[in-house]
């Protein structure tokens, strides 16, 4: 160190508080980094490696990006992963005696993301901090860039299982834990790798009750914990105190941004699983991981990031009281009612800015004049959008109204303070509206008209002073001086004073020209610092309106939500359910909100009918690619839609209550963890049991294909009698099969209906009515989709012959040879039948259609195919 340049010292003083962060340290207009971060940094971000004399032998790797353009390179840091120290100069360098002082102000981690070009504008940017200990764990989810704050409480035999599906569900981008966490072994691999999330273990220490309860009391400005109704939740608080030390550590400022804590629980939401969730496509689709094909696509038409952040998290929690449901219910019905204050609202809606994400910018005090811009724009569109709502009759659409402020000061502010169109900089002037500041108009006019100052100086001079050859003139020695001729040097007034004497003139000073020298010559720098000044007194006033924009904006995304739900309930001629707690499912000419969005010929439509009585348990039978799953799904996504508030694709809809939906859809392989289909498939089946509640809806499909038929079937019927049994369970089920043997479990147990897709045969010709009727299917058709599917006509035939020696009870006979090749051909007779033949024949005999899945069945087609063809 001893060695080292002054200004290397300093970097490596602030570095060894920042070890784990990338040093972004401002020299000038650059960000420079050195040593390892620079190697480090000149990789990832494929710059060009250089040096800098560093005061010893060799010179220090160095590599740097331009301060003005930094968020792009921090963001591609920040999305690999990284952390980001922002080290400033701390005063300005032409004023500096000596080494210019720098600080951290701040440091970027993938959780702590507040720059607009860093996030999507569609989805919360969460940090999680976990505290688990025993069988219990606290945990929180804020969204710094929104002031969103959410913790619960987990607890149970299950807790790991609870963990993930929570995690999952918010799906944080770093997520802090305490080393008790550590315990559940499945945690970490699935943070890191089905998450991407950053993990951050804290010390036990920064975990401790004494530590974090003062933190949390002073961040929300209670007396007791009790005030934040915490009083039972210790863990939750712990959690909250860790995320509060790190974010004090991390962001410097703007903490207040968070003004509340919102503390849910898993009564007032419906449980959807990792599964349910992935398998139902709600938010992506699982084969692209795209939003087009998902429910989120279908309903969402909203108009603000506001309301599209907020549409997600309604679609990933339904309610389960059915009063707040009606409430949803009932604007939704106003608004689909009324197409004209549809379109009006939908009008004023759009153009209106990211108020949440904006007001965080300008409390952490990193907002420029164009996101103060921004939010006079925003706030201009409001008065229009209160006004609409005046007389709204709706309990919801009325709580809007009175939630939403016009904002009318702060637009003021903003229009009288910013110029139109300000820099994007806010340290080189040019931000601030003549008019505003008398003190900057009168530096700006220095700056604009000093000649004409001077020209008028002059004038009066000579006037006074009788002197008619009097001259006011500026050289870089004296600066401004008054130039009088030795003729008239005897009538200089007393208060000049004698600067410089020439051959044929003297030059005097006076105290007010050296004052007007101050005023023109240091106009800029002083204009340029004091619309700083100015600049910063305006966002701190915007500030402290935080509450008054934060409840403004949370009533703006409400209405976007409900108003894309009616707009969505009109444009495809959805109906209103019935939502009550009768444990009744009942619906009239059903559809799926996706499918038949996505499809171009009608929709075929189904009626439903499950209860806690004599339907409670749906066993449907039928060929593959019929559309038993997608009756299944669309249940259950109809289920969802009218307990998130929404209309639903039926004529008539009534839905008791479902506190949870679990679905054993569709098993693969799970190659990273080493499991089978089958193992992977029994793993989701036992979950399930373990879980569900009488309460709850099931969608089962194809239990028990992944082993032999015999132990298959078994497994499926155990299941589905469990089910089935009140006592046992008695959720609402809906069980997809092959194994048409279960179909008698209708006369042998309460509660159990079949029912099948009706199908219409003509000769070895079959067409998929995608209709629900009662009853079981008598037979699978797995050879006449073989046949739909293109396996040529030879197997096709040799797989009917089979199956008609099967279902007779007979040996599988050897097909007949297909000819022989002449004596003189000694490989000839070697085999009567030739050997791709008798693969296919081997293949066949092993072949249990009915346990096929669509996909297991294409693929074991197209590779008969491919060997007969050869």
């Amino acid at each position: 160190m001893a060695n080292l340049s002054p200004m290397m010292q300093q970097y490596f003083q602030i570095k060894e508080q920042y070890p784990d962060t990338l040093l972004f340290f401002r020299l000038g207009d650059f960000y420079e980094m050195f040593f390892d971060d620079a190697k480090l940094a000149s990789r990832e971000l494929e710059l060009t490696l250089t040096g800098r004399d560093c005061g010893q032998e060799e010179r220090a790797p160095m590599c740097g990006v331009p301060f003005h353009s930094a968020e792009t390179y921090i963001a591609r840091l920040v999305a690999k992963g990284y952390k980001v120290a922002i080290c400033e100069q701390m005063e300005d360098p032409a004023l500096a005696k000596g080494l210019v002082k720098r600080d951290i102000v701040r440091v970027i981690t993938p959780g702590t993301v507040l720059e607009s070009s860093m996030l999507d504008e569609t989805r919360n940017n969460f940090i999680c901090s976990l505290c688990a200990e025993g069988k219990q764990a606290g945990i929180c989810f804020a969204d710094i860039s929104t002031g969103e704050l959410h913790a619960t409480t987990l607890e149970g035999e299950d807790l790991e299982e609870r963990l993930v599906n929570e995690l999952s569900r918010y799906s944080p981008r770093e997520i802090l834990i305490n080393p008790d966490a550590l315990e559940y072994k499945t945690l970490p691999p699935f943070i890191k790798e089905r998450l991407s999330a950053s993990l951050e273990l804290l010390e036990a220490a920064e975990y401790e009750a004494e530590t974090c309860e003062p933190l949390v009391l002073e961040q929300f400005q209670k007396e007791t914990l009790d005030a934040l109704g915490l009083e039972q939740s210790p863990l939750v608080v712990r959690a909250i105190g860790a995320l509060l030390c790190y974010l004090k550590r991390t962001q410097r400022t703007g903490l207040e941004r968070m003004t509340e804590v919102e503390l849910y629980s898993g009564a007032q939401f419906m449980r959807l699983d990792l599964n349910a969730r992935r398998n139902l496509e709600l938010l992506e689709t699982m084969r692209n991981k795209e939003k087009r094909g998902s429910l989120l696509w279908v309903l969402d038409k909203t108009r603000t990031a506001m309301g599209k952040r907020l549409i997600r998290a309604w679609i990933e929690q339904p309610l389960l009281s059915p009063a707040q449901i009606s409430r949803r219910l009932n604007a939704v019905e106003e608004l689909s009612g009324d197409a004209i204050l549809r379109g009006s609202l939908s009008e004023q809606l759009t153009g209106i800015y990211d108020l949440e994400r904006l007001m965080s910018r300008i409390v952490y005090g990193s907002a420029n004049g164009r996101e103060l811009r921004s939010l006079a724009a925003a706030a201009a569109k409001l008065p229009g959008l209160k006004g609409l709502l005046k007389d709204a009759q709706s309990a919801m659409l009325s709580g809007v109204y009175q939630d939403l402020d016009t904002l009318d000061d702060v637009l003021e502010l903003i229009d009288r303070a910013i110029v139109e169109d300000p820099p994007f900089t806010i340290r080189e002037g040019g931000i601030i509206k003549p008019g505003y500041s008398a003190e900057l108009d009168e530096l700006k006019g220095d700056m604009s008209d000093g000649k004409g100052i001077i020209a008028q100086i002059e004038a009066k001079e000579r006037e006074r002073t009788g002197i008619p050859k009097l001259k006011v003139g500026y050289n870089r020695v004296f600066g401004y001086y008054i130039e009088i001729t030795n003729a008239y040097k005897d009538q200089a007034p007393p208060e000049y004073i004698r600067k410089q004497t020439l051959t044929n003139c003297e030059r005097y000073i006076t105290p007010e020209l050296k004052e007007l020298e101050g005023r023109i010559l240091g106009a800029h720098d002083r204009s340029v610092q004091l619309e700083h000044q100015l600049f910063d007194e305006v966002r701190k006033t915007v500030a402290a309106q935080l509450n008054r924009i934060q409840k403004t904006a949370r009533a703006v995304a409400r209405l976007d939500v409900l108003l894309s739900f009616a707009q969505v309930s009109v444009d495809n001629g959805y109906t209103r359910p019935v939502v009550d707690l009768n444990g009744k499912i009942l619906l009239k000419e059903s559809r799926h909100p996706v499918v038949e969005t996505l499809l171009d010929a009608p929709f075929v439509p189904n009626d439903v009918l499950l209860d806690k009585g004599e339907n409670r348990v749906a066993i449907i039978t039928g060929p593959n690619m019929a559309g038993k799953s997608t009756y299944m799904r669309q249940i259950a996504l109809i289920v969802i839609m009218a307990q998130i508030g929404c209309f639903v694709p039926a004529s008539y809809a009534e839905i008791g209550i479902v506190d949870s939906i679990f679905t054993r859809v569709g098993a693969s392989d799970d190659l990273a963890s080493g499991q089978s289909t089958f193992m992977v498939e029994m793993t989701e089946a036992a979950e399930i049991i373990k879980n569900a509640t009488d309460k709850s809806l099931l969608i089962l499909d194809e239990i028990g294909r992944g082993t032999s038929t015999y132990d298959g079937m078994s497994i499926a019927r155990a299941v589905l009698e469990y089910a089935a049994d009140k006592k046992a369970l008695g959720a609402k089920t809906l069980f997809a099969t092959h194994y048409h043997e279960l179909t008698e479990l209708e006369s042998l147990i309460d509660g159990v209906k079949n029912y099948n897709i009706a199908v219409k045969k003509r000769g070895d010709d079959i067409t998929f009515l995608r209709r629900i009727v009662r009853g079981g299917a008598d037979d699978s058709f797995g050879i006449e989709v073989a046949k739909l599917a293109g396996v040529p006509d030879k197997v096709v035939s040799r797989a009917k012959q089979i199956l008609a020696e099967l279902e007779q009870g007979q040996q599988v006979s050897m097909p007949k040879a297909r000819g022989r090749k002449r004596q003189e051909e000694p490989e000839a007779q070697l085999a009567l039948i030739p050997p791709n033949e008798t693969e296919v024949m081997d293949r066949l005999r092993q072949l249990d259609v009915n346990t096929l899945t669509p996909i297991e069945c294409m693929n074991t087609l197209f590779e008969l195919c491919r060997i007969a063809k050869e």
